[in-house]
């Protein structure tokens, strides 16, 4: 592995800059004077990534600041730490491991691990295809039992994938632990028409693991006569596996982070549902964002300028937050995926070097579709009290054929960051009928509820159509820009020792719901715990 020793961001030159750039234009920067003193803002803010547009012209920068950002990522060898990540080296440092998912979708001889990957690649796909083959007449229903990267990625992929799933097979997840979850599914299905995905690593994920000996002993009970048919793995414990009777079963290898998982095995169920070809297209969109990440110069590089642009706002102009907009209905658990991805990523306070970090890392990101949004919490993005960067999403072509709906939706998208950006002074609220308004309220109180500050930042991607191909880039775009705001912070993206101690703790209180011992438990945790024995 190279030497990637730098500085830490908030110790270089550059990060010195963009404070006093911040104090000097940034904290006051009006984006609608931005455009009124530049009529090519939107050209030489856009960008052309493979399969994705982005205007990123509604942000609260300019060329100065982006050049400001670009000497803090060549500061803190950003580029360096990409190329270790993607040649292989050992860059998650806690765990001692590669980070190679780039790998999972690199053509045969084209990346680490190549032999090996598109081993597995090709016996997945296979019998992908067997048992679309055999759709209809021996399994019309496919039930994925996983959770976290088991499970979100997969479901979000065969919900923005659907127009090209397998019409005869209906795509079914289970995640939470909780009965509620699997119980009603179960209800609906019939033993000898299901196919069960079981997928753990470990074949020991308590929810994953529950959640499956439930549905073995209703396959058992409702009749089922060949466990290992209607059962396959996704794992590299293959003695466990079998001991749970799955004979098929798909590894994939310690350098594959559950939330990077979506590109190996444990994209079978989607593989299934879309078809082999469908799949590789879907890991050919992935490779092309990869190249762009590699190659491009940092300048005209999407994913690391969407990456230096979480920086700038979340460490100079402190915003804690980012919404999710995507204006299609496919993208529906796109926010979710997001959460995991980011929020696990780089929700860490410390540097590699274990050093407590005196500034803030990953925003909040959350979100819901389109116009879901808008007659929801776009409320308070447009009139809060806190200014929360917008994503919005959009597609060019839809996949149906109601072609003034979409006109609609499109239109809805635009008018939405185009507000957020002009807002509306008191005197003009003044001037407008409000049929709706208080006849008897002072006229200028009014005009002040109805005014809206502006200069609220969002960025917009757009994708011609959303398929295999682009919403592979589109994820691996996300990936990449997730890398870039960890690598400027100095974290370690790749570990999740936050998701650890929960467990533990978890193992230890479930011997107490049977023996009703709360010896050494805080007064809260007590008392709940006898509440609910109770």
């Amino acid at each position: 592995m190279p030497n990637l020793a730098s500085p830490r961001c908030d110790a270089t030159v550059a990060w010195a800059a963009l404070r006093g750039h911040h104090e000097a234009h940034g904290r006051e920067f009006d984006l609608r004077q931005a455009f009124a003193d530049d009529p090519m803002r939107f050209d030489r803010f856009g960008l052309q990534a493979p399969e994705v547009f982005a205007d990123l012209s509604k942000n609260r920068w300019d060329e100065l600041t982006r050049r400001l950002l670009v000497e803090l990522a060549e500061d803190c060898h950003l580029a360096a730490r990409r190329d270790a990540m993607l040649a292989g080296d050992p860059i998650n440092t806690t765990e001692g491991r590669a980070v190679l998912h780039t790998a999972l979708r690199a053509p045969r001889g084209a990346g680490p691990f190549s032999t090996d990957v598109h081993d597995v690649l090709d016996r997945m796909l296979a019998y992908a295809e067997r048992i679309r083959a055999e759709a209809g007449a021996a399994y019309t229903d496919i039930v994925n039992i996983g959770i976290g990267g088991s499970d979100l990625g997969p479901r979000m992929a065969a919900i923005a994938l659907q127009p090209y799933c397998h019409p005869g097979l209906r795509l079914h997840f289970v995640s939470n632990v909780d009965g509620h979850d699997i119980t009603p599914l179960l209800q609906g299905l019939k033993p000898e028409r299901t196919l069960f995905v079981v997928a753990s690593k470990t074949f020991t994920t308590q929810e994953t693991m529950s959640n499956a000996e439930v549905a073995r002993e209703w396959f058992v009970a409702n009749g089922g006569k060949d466990t290992a048919r209607h059962f396959v793995g996704v794992t590299t414990n293959l003695k466990a596996a079998a001991e749970f009777g799955i004979t098929d079963t798909f590894g994939f290898w310690d350098w594959v982070g559950g939330r990077y998982s979506l590109w190996s095995a444990i994209g079978l169920p989607l593989a299934i549902a879309i078809g082999a070809d469908a799949f590789r297209t879907f890991l050919d969109g992935a490779h092309a964002m990869d190249k762009h990440f590699a190659q491009a110069p940092l300048l005209q590089n999407l994913p690391v300028q969407l990456g230096l642009l979480d920086v700038w706002y979340r460490n100079f102009h402190g915003f804690t937050s980012r919404s999710i907009a995507p204006y299609h209905q496919g993208l529906a658990r796109l926010p979710a995926y997001l959460q995991q991805l980011e929020m696990e990523s780089n929700g860490k306070g410390v540097d590699s070097d274990g050093r407590t970090l005196p500034f803030g890392t990953s925003p909040v990101v959350w979100g819901e579709p389109g116009t879901n949004g808008q007659h929801a919490y776009f409320q308070m993005l447009h009139q809060g009290t806190d200014v929360v960067p917008v994503e919005f999403i959009a597609v060019k072509r839809p996949s149906h054929g109601h072609a003034d709906l979409h006109t609609k939706l499109l239109a809805n998208c635009l008018a939405q960051s185009q507000a957020l950006m002009q807002g509306k002074t008191s005197a003009e609220a003044a001037t407008e009928k409000a049929p709706t308004a208080s006849q008897t309220l002072d006229r200028t109180v009014l005009a002040r509820h109805r005014s809206f500050p502006g200069n609220r930042p969002s960025t917009t991607l757009l994708l011609e159509t959303l398929n295999p191909r682009s919403l592979g880039a589109l994820i691996a775009l996300y990936e990449h820009r997730v890398f870039t705001s960890g690598a400027i912070w100095g974290i370690n993206s790749f570990d999740q020792w936050g998701v650890e101690l929960g467990k533990a703790l978890c193992n230890q209180l479930l011997p107490r719901f049977t023996s009703g011992d709360s010896t050494g438990l805080d007064g809260s945790t007590a008392g709940l715990l006898a509440r609910l024995r109770g």
